[in-house]
């Protein structure tokens, strides 16, 4: 969503040369608030982030020139203050001090209430929380239906009395539904409200009625995204009417301009708490204020990609490759095969490639990457046998004819993948000799597709010679 601000900031960066004077930092200051307008922002957060922006660059003018890197010393003043528009640091769910917590999920129609419901509950409930569905939305057309489907999908029950389709109290509904949840002891309560295509009296009057039938713990504001400004005014009026604790973020994945992410916080005054990035009920996690303002200037957020590749991975099958990692020994085909199967659950490759630092340079290889290189990959590692898995080294000409028809790849893939991932060992004994890190549970992503081939103008060293004598030999490979 933030790409084309992100691209926009980055051209304004690009500008900076050397020692900056009062007259580059006005022109700074100006390019930025362009940016903004040009995304979406509000007018009066864009004046206010632009003003900031030239008053620290000004108080610290004498800092900034006298540094090695005056755009650097920029580039962090921007970052320090995109973080703050944004809300400064992650915001959590508050609990009641005697349960059941309860949660009130109001906004327009549209904005994904009933698909953020679940999300929510799954993100509750892989927290080793019981929280309960209630069906308070009986307005929308089959919204109880929706809520029941995706409840049961996540195996969260769903209170619903009431078959909706303009049938039923959604007071009593709420009511019943909190004093459901006491009776069998569930500590959280998630309530789905009606929503309308526009702002109203009775939207909001219907609102406040279920807010006081039920004293929420925590009321969030569910909105999306792509709404631009529109999100800003909408978030006002419920602000001004039912009020709220907290925002919710839908569809950040989209392709609108992500202006309402950086206005909504500073028009309201209320933090992001959540945001949903996708389709999936996993799509969805804690806003942090830092890492995006990490991803729109371009420095990615490997830390959401090292949680993400954590929460894929078996807690059993990381250990094994910590272990592995720290006592040397080789990484096969047999560990980067269960690596694949937790970056399928991650999610697509392009958006875990969104994640990484100066992804915004490698848009057109991201929106090309095949999707499918995942499953030929994996059709190849499982037509080896468990010793080829463990030692590539004796793939010879037959192996590799053997597992060519096995995989239904041709022999020029199973050579292309054996030497990309002889490039991946070498890195990852790279790492363990102090080069560059590695993401926590990923060590082996280079052996991926999208690395690129040895040029036949640059052609590997070759290798030396083994000496024949063991100890010799023993502290050559050591070296």
């Amino acid at each position: 969503m933030f790409e084309a601000l992100g691209q926009r900031f980055t051209k304004v960066f690009s500008g900076l040369r050397g020692k900056v004077s009062e007259s580059d930092l006005n022109t700074f200051a100006s390019e930025i608030k362009t940016a903004l307008l040009e995304s979406d922002v509000a007018q009066s957060v864009a004046d206010n982030f632009a003003t900031q922006i030239l008053k620290i660059a000004q108080e610290r003018s004498d800092e900034i020139n006298k540094s090695t890197n005056p755009a650097q010393k920029i580039f962090e003043i921007v970052n320090a203050q995109l973080t703050q528009t944004l809300g400064g640091s992650a915001r959590r769910l508050r609990h009641a001090k005697t349960g059941p917590t309860v949660i009130l999920l109001t906004g327009l129609q549209g904005a994904g209430k009933t698909s953020l419901a679940g999300k929510l509950a799954k993100y509750l409930k892989d927290q080793g929380n019981t929280p309960l569905l209630v069906a308070s939305d009986l307005q929308r057309l089959n919204a109880v239906t929706q809520l029941q489907v995706v409840g049961q999908s996540i195996s969260v029950p769903v209170f619903a009395p009431e078959p909706g389709n303009g049938v039923g109290d959604p007071v009593a509904v709420a009511k019943a539904g909190l004093q459901f949840a006491k009776d069998k002891v569930h500590n959280f309560v998630i309530v789905d409200t009606a929503g309308r295509l526009g702002v109203d009296q009775e939207l909001m009057q219907q609102a406040i009625r279920v807010r006081d039938a039920v004293s929420p713990d925590e009321i969030l504001f569910v909105v999306d995204a792509m709404i631009g400004q529109d999100a800003v005014v909408t978030a006002k009026a419920f602000a001004d009417g039912v009020g709220f604790d907290a925002v919710v973020l839908t569809k950040l994945d989209g392709d609108a301009r992500g202006g309402a992410a950086l206005s909504i916080v500073e028009i309201t005054g209320k933090p992001i708490i959540f945001a949903a990035t996708g389709e999936k009920v996993s799509d969805f996690d804690l806003f942090y204020p830092d890492r995006m303002a990490s991803r729109i200037l371009g420095m990615g957020d490997v830390a959401s990609l090292a949680e993400q590749a954590k929460r894929s991975m078996s807690s059993d099958t990381a250990a094994k490759l910590e272990q592995k990692f720290a006592s040397g020994d080789d990484f096969t085909f047999a560990d980067f095969l269960s690596q694949l199967e937790a970056m399928k659950s991650m999610g697509s490759m392009s958006k875990l490639m969104g994640l990484l630092p100066g992804s915004g340079a490698m848009k057109k290889q991201m929106e090309n990457f095949d999707e499918s290189e995942l499953v030929r990959t994996r059709a190849i590692i499982e037509s080896m046998t468990p010793q080829e898995r463990a030692d590539p080294k004796v793939l010879n000409g037959s192996r590799r004819a053997r597992i060519s028809r096995g995989s239904g790849r041709a022999i020029s893939e199973i050579n292309s993948l054996v030497e990309r991932f002889s490039g991946a060992q070498k890195m990852m004994k790279k790492m363990r000799n102090g080069g560059m890190p590695a993401i926590p549970g990923m060590p082996a992503m280079t052996g991926l597709g999208g690395m690129p081939k040895i040029s036949k103008n640059n052609p590997p060293p070759k290798k030396k010679s083994r000496s024949g004598n063991p100890a010799k030999r023993a502290a050559e490979e050591g070296s």
